[in-house]
C-alpha cells in the first residue's frame, strides 16, 4: 500500500491526466493534476510530492524543461516522463535531463504503477 504518498500528474491532455489520476488514486495515492508545467510550478507546493509524472510534449514548457527547472530549484524527487512522440534522441534527452524513467504512451498501467512505486520507495 502506498500510504497516501503525494503524486503530481502534469499533462495538457485532460483525458490522459484524468485517467492517470484515477489509476493512481485507486491504489491509495494522493494525486494532484496539473494541465501544464507552469501550473505545477505556480502551485508552490512541490515539496509535498514524492514524485512527478509528466508528459514531455506540452505547449509552452515541455516536460524536459520542467525537469531542468526543478533541478535548478534543487527539487530532487523522481520525475517520470511519458510521451507519445517517437523523435530519435528524445529518450536520451529525457534521461540526460535527470528523468527517473522514460515511458511511451499509451503506457501499460502495470508498467506505470511499477515505476511510481519504485519512485515513491526511493523517497521513503
Amino acid at each position: 500500500m502506498p500510504g497516501g504518498a503525494n503524486i503530481a500528474i502534469v499533462d495538457d491532455d485532460e483525458s490522459v491526466r484524468l485517467a492517470l489520476i484515477a489509476l493512481l488514486r485507486s491504489l491509495g495515492y494522493d494525486v494532484h493534476g496539473y494541465g501544464s508545467a507552469e501550473a505545477l510550478l505556480e502551485d508552490g507546493s512541490l515539496s509535498r510530492f514524492a514524485c512527478i509524472v509528466t508528459d514531455i510534449q506540452m505547449p509552452s514548457m515541455s516536460g524536459i524543461e520542467l525537469k531542468e527547472r526543478l533541478t535548478e530549484s534543487r527539487y530532487a524527487r523522481p520525475v517520470i516522463m511519458i510521451t507519445a512522440r517517437h523523435e530519435p534522441d528524445l529518450e536520451r534527452r529525457a534521461l540526460a535531463s535527470g528523468a527517473f524513467c522514460f515511458l511511451r504512451k499509451s503506457v501499460e498501467p502495470k508498467e506505470l504503477i511499477g515505476w511510481v512505486k519504485k519512485a515513491v520507495d526511493q523517497v521513503a
